[in-house]
């Protein structure tokens, strides 16, 4: 049977999604596929055979049927290759396998009046949904998290990927969450009680490119590319085509809208290259949510902060973590290498400022000019972060600063993080001194896996002590079982107990002390005090003067006298000490001086 009907015109203005199974007012649904390529298209549907789609105006394709929620289906292109929908909701037996027609209405919400909570609040835990146990096991993690005095739970992406262990920046299927970790209702379930518990749900979502395994978009639309373009991961998307452009959008509005999460980190946005579209999503965002807060936090490695006045909200300060990094661990190899010449100083601007590099020049880049100025943005543009699932995974063996880094001076960095104006993020294991590695970890088939462990190994080449370290071990298979067994986080016996008390008493002097200022909150000076010590201060509103003094040297450093009610003092006798001129090595001090 050949169904016939009459398509909007490509780039029509029209709230209703173009992508992905949608129900009709007589109780069908509506299937629609992009297919510019494509001489033909079928729809498949699991026990009824074939049924023609009508083509429409600029590679539309579109079917109703009277579907029900659950039934599988998928297209059939040119009489012969069977794809998934491409905006399916939900899928069974995996990438390659059949989409399912949604129900969106079967989940009853038991939270529905939440709206949010705002940034100035932002403590964020980010966290790998298959290492914590699926979105069941996250749920059950939510009540020692909101202890904690986390506000934001940051899932790592978890959209369909190949396999069933993925970090999901492999995912091919942007819509349908992966099949591993739960349901789609299990998803939503977890939000709700996340809401329920007062934390909020940020999502990370990657538009920059698709995973290698399970992208059938080149068959038949080859126009989601761009012709000779790439990125480190994969075919550039062509963020030119209105189609294209739309169906990324959509998508972010469907997280929002669908599963009611609070936000979304957007991946890597330096390789999307169209700051165009991602400032017509933010307008979108904000237009059809004006009840909700709604977070929009970028990472871009660019350190190009101008989307910060258009509508996003923060982006992540890798310049931040790679100083702290340096201080802490003596590690200058690969980017490091741009933060090895006086880290202090380099702190203190990152500290006052943001970005360390707004327009200098790079040594890791070439001498490539990096950055552009964050003057004017608030302190809450900025992500601080001494880890994340990016700079432990990406190393050669996946150690965590647990690992490397001396305990006091890791300790002294924490409270910096935690108890300054910028927002903190945590990822997870780091409030039990977990030392378990997170590693990169796939469940991919042959070829594929050995091209993955060629191209790990080809990566960490940059690193001049990768050949030594990796002459003694060998590089853990990103593809075996005991890869990803091994990157699940454990509380250390010893330490563990101390460091999640630790996490505890600063954020709580966060929530009580920083958080009702934040918004009025400006920065007055950082300074160093020595080649491994900082002080720096800001305004706190109508609080007061908020200094922060912290020495990542093995011996004291000089500081002039610091006045004003001691909050935080990472090693006890620290704050007599700074008092009296010296801050001890490795040690982190804060105080706020009230205005009188």
């Amino acid at each position: 049977m050949l169904v016939h009907c009459r398509l909007p015109a490509p780039g029509a203005a029209s709230d209703a999604p173009r992508f992905g199974p949608a129900a009709t007012a007589d109780g069908r649904t509506r299937f629609r596929l992009w297919a510019p390529q494509a001489g033909s298209v079928a729809l498949d549907i699991d026990g009824r055979g074939t049924t023609g789609m009508s083509a429409g105006a600029g590679g539309w394709f579109e079917a109703v049927d009277h579907c029900r929620p659950g039934e599988a289906y998928r297209f059939r292109i040119d009489g012969d290759l069977a794809v998934p929908d491409p905006a399916a909701r939900a899928q069974r037996g995996g990438v390659h396998g059949w989409s399912l027609v949604p129900d969106p209405n079967a989940y009853r919400w038991r939270n529905a009046a939440w709206r949010g909570r705002p940034w100035r609040e932002a403590v964020i835990y980010e966290l790998h949904a298959g290492a914590c146990g699926g979105y069941a096991g996250v749920a059950a993690k939510l009540p020692d998290l909101a202890g904690l005095g986390v506000t934001a739970v940051e899932l790592m992406p978890v959209n369909a990927f190949p396999g069933r262990r993925n970090w999901g920046y492999d995912g091919v299927l942007p819509f349908a969450p992966a099949e591993a970790y739960g349901s789609p209702d299990d998803l939503k379930a977890l939000v709700d009680a996340a809401h329920g518990h007062g934390l909020m749900v940020l999502l990370d979502v990657v538009y920059n490119h698709f995973g290698p395994d399970g992208n059938y978009l080149p068959s038949y639309a080859r126009d989601f590319f761009r012709p000779g373009g790439g990125t480190a991961w994969g075919d550039a998307i062509d963020f030119g085509q209105p189609e294209v452009r739309r169906y990324f959008t959509e998508n972010a509005l469907y997280w929002l809208d669908e599963f009611r999460f609070d936000g979304l980190r957007f991946d890597a946005v330096h390789a999307i290259g169209a700051p165009d579209w991602l400032e017509d999503t933010a307008r979108a965002v904000r237009a059809r949510f004006p009840d909700r807060l709604i977070h929009l936090v970028l990472e871009n490695d660019d350190n190009d902060a101008r989307l910060l006045a258009k509508g996003f909200d923060a982006q992540w300060n890798d310049d931040l973590h790679h100083v702290l990094h340096v201080l802490l661990t003596g590690e200058t190899d690969g980017y490091y290498r741009d933060y090895a010449d006086a880290p202090a100083k380099r702190l203190a601007r990152a500290l006052a400022h943001g970005f360390v590099y707004q327009g200098e020049p790079s040594a890791h880049r070439g001498g490539r000019r990096r950055g552009v100025s964050t003057t004017g943005l608030k302190t809450t543009a900025f992500v601080a972060f001494l880890q994340n699932h990016d700079q432990i995974g990406n190393r050669a063996f996946g150690e965590r600063l647990t690992a490397l880094a001396d305990p006091q001076a890791l300790e002294a960095a924490i409270a910096l993080q935690c108890l300054s104006p910028q927002i903190p993020l945590i990822f997870m294991g780091e409030e039990t001194a977990s030392r378990s590695p997170f590693l990169f970890f796939t469940d991919h088939d042959e070829p594929l896996a050995a091209a993955v462990r060629e191209g790990r190994t080809r990566e960490f080449q940059a690193f001049d002590g990768f050949a030594r370290v990796a002459s003694q071990r060998p590089l853990p298979d990103p593809n075996s079982p005991d890869t990803f067994e091994a990157s699940l986080p454990r509380p250390d016996a010893e330490a563990g107990p101390a460091r999640h008390a630790l996490y505890r008493r600063l954020l709580e002097l966060r929530r009580t002390v920083l958080m009702p200022h934040l918004d009025r909150t400006e920065s007055l000076d950082a300074v160093t005090l020595s080649d491994a010590a900082v002080l720096a201060r800001w305004r706190l509103g109508a609080a007061g003067t908020l200094a922060i003094a912290a020495n990542f040297a093995p011996h004291p450093a000089a500081c002039g006298n610091l006045g004003g009610r001691l909050l935080h003092e990472s090693r006890p006798g620290g704050a007599d000490a700074v008092r009296g001129g010296a801050l001890p090595a490795r040690c982190t001090v804060v105080m706020l001086d009230a205005p009188s």
